[in-house]
């Protein structure tokens, strides 16, 4: 009598996944996506149209995935080599963050800070973090800590998670927590402030005036300019 298929699901994803990838790898391609992206990582050369078609083939006819299947993809795609895995892993929770609770953040947390770029941490923190919260809002007090943690990518998606809230942004939470990071030096702290502060204005632009006006003292250039960005000129007076 033939056994059951009991592999796991994260495994079967993963299989599909580095040989479809292997067999659309581009070297020449990779690198320039490798220059593009400073060397920080190696790359298989698949343009995203492809790599996202591809993603798709791969999970077509799989079942619907658990918290635990997701976030067990997403370990084994950071375990992989090339880049475009780690994108698998991110457009993969994207698509089902709904499908995350609260519970999910300690392993989101080190997916933040393990072979950590904007280009992953980004994505995570406005389409992943940001929904978990928003279901989950005890969970704010994990944001609280992240705020003030020495790791510039965990600051970022604190500052950066409510980014698609629009008209539903905590403002107070958000002028709270560029206020307690305005003078930090890091580039990639400064101007998620200033990205942060620059989507609320498209709901509450004179919040935000007041906000930058108030702490134009504190606030780095950037931040600024970042913030008042697409406000009306003499906003920022």
């Amino acid at each position: 009598m033939a056994r059951p298929n009991t592999r796991p699901l994260h495994d079967a994803v993963i299989v599909r996944l580095v040989q479809a990838y292997t067999e659309a790898a581009d070297p020449a391609r990779a690198n320039a996506m490798a220059a593009y992206m400073r060397h920080r990582f190696s790359f298989l050369g698949i343009p995203t149209p492809a790599r996202r078609a591809l993603s798709r083939d791969v999970s077509a006819d799989l079942r619907a995935p658990t918290q635990l299947d997701l976030l067990a993809v997403a370990d084994a795609c950071w375990l992989l080599e090339q880049r475009e895995y780690q994108y698998f892993g991110t457009d993969l929770l994207v698509r089902h963050a709904a499908r995350l609770t609260a519970g999910s953040l300690p392993a989101l947390e080190r997916l933040i800070t393990t072979k950590s770029w904007w280009d992953t941490v980004d994505a995570l923190a406005s389409r992943v973090i940001g929904p978990v919260v928003a279901q989950n809002p005890d969970s704010i007090s994990t944001l609280d800590t992240w705020i003030m943690s020495e790791d510039i990518w965990l600051i970022r998606t604190a500052l950066l998670h409510q980014l698609r809230y629009r008209s539903t942004t905590d403002s107070s939470q958000l002028f709270r927590y560029c206020q307690a990071r305005a003078g930090h030096p890091e580039f990639f702290v400064r101007k998620a402030i200033g990205w942060a502060l620059r989507e609320y204005a498209r709901s509450d632009p004179e919040a935000v005036r007041r906000f930058v006006a108030d702490h134009s003292g504190q606030l780095s250039s950037l931040s600024v300019r970042e913030a008042l960005r697409n406000l009306p000129a003499g906003t920022n007076e």
